[in-house]
């Protein structure tokens, strides 16, 4: 009986575990849709590591190319919009966690001005540097409705 009580609670601490894992990569990536839409700088810095690489997935005529944006650039044009223009909604698909790695795919509707604009994938590879969740790599497709 005692191993049957040890091994249910044994279960239940590495799930609690790995919930609230899961729950920091999500705030984390969250922490990114806040900052685009309250266009803050310095939280949407805080959300990725310094080396950050983020890709666009661009097909059109049946070519696909892959185009890359510096975070900086990036920073720089969410600051140029007026606060709550960009507001993207995403729905958690997959979310993996392993030690100090994770993945996110994520589905997502972007609205400017609160009017539709496009749709597609995130994907985010993030890794824990200090104790924090970092996003290291973003590659996304887009496509118009």
């Amino acid at each position: 009986m005692r191993i049957v009580v040890f091994v249910l609670f044994l279960c239940v601490c590495v799930s609690s575990h790995a919930q609230t894992t899961t729950d920091s990569v999500k705030t984390t990536v969250n922490n990114l849709f806040t900052a685009m839409k309250n266009v803050d700088a310095s939280l949407l810095f805080a959300c990725f590591a310094d080396n950050a690489i983020l890709q666009t997935v661009v097909s059109k005529e049946g070519q696909v190319t892959v185009n890359t944006e510096r975070l900086s650039d990036f920073a720089n044009s969410i600051n140029l919009l007026p606060k709550n223009a960009a507001d993207e909604r995403i729905t958690f698909d997959v979310v993996k966690v392993e030690g100090d790695l994770a993945m996110v795919w994520a589905s997502y509707e972007f609205f400017y001005n609160g009017k539709f604009s496009h749709y597609g994938i995130d994907s985010f590879q993030l890794v824990r540097i200090n104790g924090a969740w970092k996003i290291q790599y973003l590659i996304d497709t887009r496509k118009k409705k």
